[in-house]
């Protein structure tokens, strides 16, 4: 299987599967000297962690992480890091009865369509449990971030299509759902109630920030910066959609009113989200990510077997009623992958 590296300079390769011993990766090109332990790496661990929020799967893991090589008394070496996090609560005996039927939604059909076998204990290495390596790596990435006075932060604006009205930032990241105003958290409590009876799931939107990004970052043409970004949110299984700034509401504006006046003093205004012409304009990166709801639902679902045979598939086991809050962190790290791979090529041309 190709596609397992990601990055230029700032490059990690991550392994394993949902039912496996464990996952883990390797870091490579983080420069030296950058503040780092494994309490660091685990707080942001901790925030994607299976078991815990509202509506969340009832599989219990540690995700405890194991820093392997590259780090000496507390900073990086710049040579290759190495981590691990083992699994520990995986019941494979929940897809013993559906292994032989492919599930809507999930990666099971196309997954037999490019390599002729797969791994149904719970998708393998399509499932959500992969995103465990990325946090991790994305972690890493964020340490070197702050060397730069750069802050990423990531929390949702939409879930199951009730959105947020305001913007609280104080508390945020301790807050159920890592939802943008506390005031929306007992609606999104109650669809969730309402969905669970109906044996059903949600999606929502999740938005993605980065300040303190100097201008002048980006590669055209194409290696445009909101492209990297795009491509790097789009890479997370949940997502179905991204947009930079304005995104698909720019659509509906008249050019005067997309456009972002410059001013002695700045911009005015931040339709863009942060990148012209695919290179960052120093202003705040401004991300929208579409999450879709969780395939796995205890419904009554159409589907065919691996002989092409019609049937029906209900599926049990242990999963989330929806992606938020655990893909928040995820999309978090993979901006900071992003920036910091982006920072390391700009530094190469200076």
């Amino acid at each position: 299987m190709s596609g397992n590296t990601f990055g230029t300079l700032f490059r990690v390769t991550t392994f394993g599967e949902s039912h496996g011993p464990g996952l883990g990766g390797v870091v490579d090109g983080c420069p030296s000297n950058i503040p780092l332990d494994e309490a660091t790496i685990q707080k942001e661990l901790d925030r994607r962690k299976p078991g815990q929020g509202y509506g969340a799967t009832a599989r219990k893991e540690d995700d405890r992480v194991v820093i392997q090589s590259g780090v000496f008394e507390g900073k990086t070496t710049g040579t290759p890091i190495g981590f691990s996090i083992a699994n520990s609560d995986h019941r494979s005996a929940d897809y013993g009865k559906i292994k032989n039927t492919f599930r809507p939604g999930h990666g099971d059909y196309t997954y037999q369509a490019k390599y002729g076998i797969r791994d149904y204990r719970g998708g393998g290495r399509s499932s959500g449990r992969e995103t465990v390596s990325r946090v991790a790596a994305g972690a890493i990435a964020q340490e070197y971030l702050y060397t730069l006075g750069i802050k990423v932060l990531a929390y949702t604006v939409e879930l199951g299509g009730i959105q947020a009205t305001d913007f609280v930032p104080t508390g945020m990241l301790d807050r159920p759902f890592f939802a943008a105003d506390p005031a929306v958290v007992p609606r999104w409590e109650q669809r969730i109630d309402e969905v669970r009876k109906q044996q059903d799931t949600l999606g929502g939107i999740v938005k993605i920030t980065a300040q303190g990004l100097p201008p002048g970052l980006g590669e055209p043409v194409f290696d445009k910066l909101d492209a990297r970004l795009a491509a790097a949110v789009m890479s997370v299984g949940a997502v179905k959609g991204v947009s930079l700034g304005a995104g698909f509401e720019a659509a509906r504006l008249l050019g005067s009113e997309n456009n972002d006046p410059l001013t002695p003093q700045g911009f005015a205004s931040n339709n863009a989200g942060g990148i012209l012409a695919g290179i960052s304009s120093g202003q705040e990166i401004i991300i929208h990510a579409a999450i879709k709801p969780i395939p796995s639902i205890a419904k009554e679902q159409q589907t065919i077997d691996v002989h092409g045979k019609a049937c029906t598939i209900s599926i049990g086991g242990r999963h989330d009623i929806c992606a938020i809050p655990r893909v928040v962190p995820v999309l978090k790290a993979m901006v900071c992958l992003t920036l910091a791979d982006m920072l390391l090529i700009q530094k190469t041309r200076a």
